[in-house]
């Protein structure tokens, strides 16, 4: 067995083209040589949100340029790699089609093996990274697209608890931060514009929290908002600072409030499985890094009993070192792809549950 493993990973599922290479000795933990991501939210500033085919282009012109700094920062070249992992899948495809183009040709080029990664299985597995969580725990991924409560056994086996039936939570962010007028990325724009504001100024709703279980929905606090909204402007002509405060205030604690008590849910659920395990909630996605959202984690964590794992917010959001990471524990596990492995919109990560948001032709969505 090798004293070491080196993986080059890329990332390029949404609109951040992303290139990192990560060293794992045997027994130790990961080290993070080099992380780089391009961003592209000036390309879409114009625009009230990502546009699908820009963000592919963007990928294409920098996935080369993301990998050559990410090699150079790391004082490598790809002969010194083991192996590329890459985004294969879910996301916008055009950008992961570039990616896995992309790895493909490095792969088949330098003779480097080849592994296909799921996007959320980058996030998911992101505490092991960098906090070393052993298996299992319970994890909630909340991030632009997807919002889920996983048990995690293995870097390929996820059960899930429940999950948003509709909007996720970043999704939610984005259209409340386009419905205030406020700038895109929504997550940031919405958290900093809700900082020293009354989050009770408003009265909005916590959908589903009279129902037992897991899931969760954002569709309908959003529509609540636009209503707060609309008559504002109808009785006087407008929106000023105060009330944009308060109205994202009044949106972000009520998102927080469901995730704290959804997962108070899911840490029972876990602690019924593994009465013998030390538990602990990770949380990871982009919407991990809202502080406020964090601060609610953490207190039911206390209150339950739970280790809180919470990433670094670098690496919340999407970036190429997690990527990388499952690469590591795929390459361990002798699991690889060849020149055959597709690019996929869809690829849920626990394919045993039933549909959340219903399939298509391009398959089941979560």
């Amino acid at each position: 067995m090798k004293e070491y493993i080196t993986i080059l990973g890329l990332e390029s599922s949404c609109d951040d083209t992303a290139a990192s290479v990560v060293r794992c000795a045997r027994a130790q933990c990961a080290d993070i040589m080099s992380s780089v991501v391009y961003g592209q939210t000036e390309l879409h500033a114009d625009f009230g949100g990502i546009v699908p085919e820009i963000a592919a282009r963007a990928h294409a012109e920098k996935l080369d340029y993301c990998v050559e700094e990410a090699l150079s920062r790391a004082d490598l070249s790809l002969k010194n790699i083991d192996a590329i992992a890459v985004t294969a899948g879910p996301g916008l495809i055009g950008g992961v089609l570039s990616g896995v183009m992309c790895a493909k040709g490095l792969s088949a080029g330098a003779k480097i093996p080849l592994i296909g990664v799921n996007h959320l299985a980058g996030h998911g597995l992101t505490p092991r990274l960098t906090n070393q969580l052993a298996y299992p725990y319970l994890l909630l991924l909340v991030s632009g697209g997807h919002c889920q409560f996983l048990i995690v056994r293995s870097f390929d086996e996820f059960t899930r608890l429940g999950g948003t039936i509709d909007d996720a939570p970043g999704e939610a962010f984005d259209k409340t931060a386009r419905l205030l007028g406020l700038s895109q990325p929504g997550g940031p724009a919405v958290e900093r514009a809700a900082k020293g504001a009354n989050p009770r100024a408003f009265k909005f709703p916590r959908p589903l929290l009279d129902r037992p279980g897991c899931d969760m929905s954002f569709s309908g606090l959003k529509t609540a908002l636009r209503r707060a909204r609309d008559q504002l402007v109808e009785k006087n002509n407008g929106l000023t600072l105060t009330e944009i405060g308060e109205l994202s205030a009044g949106f972000q604690a009520a998102v927080c409030d469901v995730l704290v008590e959804k997962s108070r849910r899911a840490m029972r659920l876990f602690s019924a499985e593994f009465p013998t395990v030390k538990p602990a909630l990770a949380v990871a996605g982009g919407v991990a890094a809202n502080k406020a959202i964090r601060a609610g984690l953490l207190a039911v964590c206390e209150a339950e009993g739970f280790d809180f794992v919470a990433p670094p917010p670098e690496f919340c959001t999407d970036n190429a070192a997690m990527i990388a990471w499952v690469g590591v524990e795929r390459f361990r596990a002798g699991k690889f792809d060849d020149s055959t492995l597709s690019a996929r919109p869809r690829w849920p990560l626990d394919n045993h549950s039933r549909p959340m948001l219903g399939s298509g032709k391009k398959g089941t969505k979560a």
